[in-house]
């Protein structure tokens, strides 16, 4: 018998508010209910706190019950769920295995939900459900479903044999980023605001540091540059006389930082507009774009890939309730977070 009601957390006011709702008596068939025991926090989950939707969207639990048709995954199964909860299945995006972009997609925050991953439960499409290695401890898993799932996902759907990746930042996403590029077998670049920061990203697998400030230091342009923080570079600062280059003084919008045709995926949303000069863009034939969710094949492939290479996230563990949540996102807020913050279940 399923439980009848479910505690979920939802935006009331720029707080998060704990209320009961009701579950359906009987899941459909290729539904699954899963009890949540860890969730991680994302700036994602900061922007919907003024929406009223449910929140959540880094979840690992137990699976507590399954559908008639459900083959994926048993009673007892540990799961994770993430951005992104069902698709329409059969359109051009969900075909080529692109499903991210289905008109009639599913995601956090976009579409209406029962519940988020900040509850006791939360039913799912087994499609859309992951399961954990067993290599791979729920704390570590839950920050996996979004911010794992994302890097990794930019990182194979782009890196080349022989790649230089930068990476921006030694944050959230860039802690995860510098281990999966290293794993993957790129040359890892690593770029802070902070040069106490060499020791723990060389730890990472960054296998060069420079500040941010100082990109000019590089011994050899990258292929590759990922914006892993809110904040990016100043990209305006180059100077043209006529339609001649005659010189840059952008220190990352150039060749001898980014190399010709090189890409720069942005993985967070900056709070202002982001303007490039169209000079450097054209004659260095660079390439800018943004990394979303990721596919169900990609997820899938990252958490084998993590669990056999040891990647984790760095975690700070928080209670599920109203006061842990509280207290996550004030240090999510202040920055303060290192890396990923996780709420834990007590039972």
């Amino acid at each position: 018998m399923l439980p009848s009601a479910t505690n979920i957390s939802t935006g009331v006011d720029g707080v998060a508010r704990q209320a009961s709702t009701a579950l359906p008596k009987q899941l459909r068939e290729h539904e699954v209910l899963l009890k949540i025991t860890h969730s991680g926090l994302c700036h994602t989950d900061l922007e919907y706190l003024h929406r009223g939707v449910p929140l959540g969207h880094e979840g690992v639990g137990v699976v507590a019950a399954i559908g008639s048709e459900v083959t994926t995954l048993a009673v007892g199964d540990r799961a994770g769920s993430g951005y992104m909860n069902n698709t329409c299945g059969h359109c051009q995006y969900c075909l080529t295995g692109e499903e991210v972009w289905c008109y009639e997609r599913n995601v956090y925050g976009e579409s209406p939900a029962i519940s988020g991953t900040f509850g006791n439960y939360l039913i799912g499409n087994e499609s859309f459900l992951f399961k954990i290695p067993e290599a791979m401890e729920s704390q570590h898993a839950a920050p996996m479903q979004c911010a794992g799932a994302t890097v990794y996902n930019a990182l194979v759907s782009n890196i080349k044999s022989g790649d230089r990746i930068g990476i921006i930042g030694i944050g959230g996403l860039g802690h995860l980023a510098i281990q999966f590029a290293n794993k993957l077998g790129a040359e890892t670049i690593v770029f802070s605001t902070t040069a106490g920061k060499q020791a723990e990203a060389r730890s990472l697998g960054a296998s060069e540091f420079y500040l941010l400030d100082k990109p000019e230091e590089l011994a050899k342009p990258i292929t590759m540059l990922l914006l892993t923080g809110a904040k990016h570079p100043d990209w305006s600062k180059s100077l043209f006389v006529g339609v001649v280059l005659m010189k840059v003084e952008n220190r990352f919008m150039n060749d001898k930082v980014i190399a010709r045709r090189g890409l720069i995926l942005t993985m967070s949303i900056p709070p202002e507009m982001i303007e490039l000069p169209g000079l450097p863009m054209c004659f260095y034939g660079y390439r800018v774009q943004h990394s979303f969710a990721s596919s169900r094949h990609a997820q899938c492939d990252m958490l084998d890939f993590a669990a056999r290479h040891g990647i984790k996230p760095l975690v700070e563990i928080f209670d599920m309730s109203e006061v842990g949540f509280s207290e996550a996102t004030e240090k999510l807020r202040s920055g303060k977070v290192r890396y990923r913050a996780v709420l834990a279940a007590k039972d």
